[in-house]
């Protein structure tokens, strides 16, 4: 069984900074890719940033420039490090993996999920 444990998170004025870090826990297996994904009420989730297995990050556009997301791959972590936020990019944010278990073949793993509040 695989965990994605979140932190991070909270309420911060515009044009602040926050980190959102998520760790991968459990025993045998294979990251294939690891992000965040955010959620407004009464919206689907939509991807603000993937990394992939072969070290490439795709990036939202409305966060691009302003977000950088780093993969420790011998943790098994990401961090989501959000600067300028804007009161739009208020939502839960879930941490996202694609992995696969060994033995066995890929899944997609979310995290419980954190709010970030971005308000004056």
């Amino acid at each position: 069984q695989v965990h994605l444990v979140e932190s991070g998170g909270g309420s911060v004025q515009p044009g602040g900074s926050l980190k959102l870090s998520c760790g991968a826990s459990g025993s045998s297996f294979i990251i294939n890719a690891m992000g965040w994904y955010r959620q407004t009420p009464g919206n689907r989730r939509t991807m603000v940033a993937i990394d992939n297995s072969s070290g490439t990050t795709t990036y939202a556009d409305a966060v691009k420039g302003r977000f950088t997301l780093s993969r420790e791959n011998a943790k098994d972590t990401v961090t989501l490090e959000m600067n300028n936020l804007k009161p739009e990019d208020t939502a839960v944010y879930f941490c996202y993996a694609i992995i696969r278990t060994i033995p066995g073949e890929n899944g997609q793993y979310w995290g419980q999920g954190t709010q970030v509040t971005v308000s004056s």
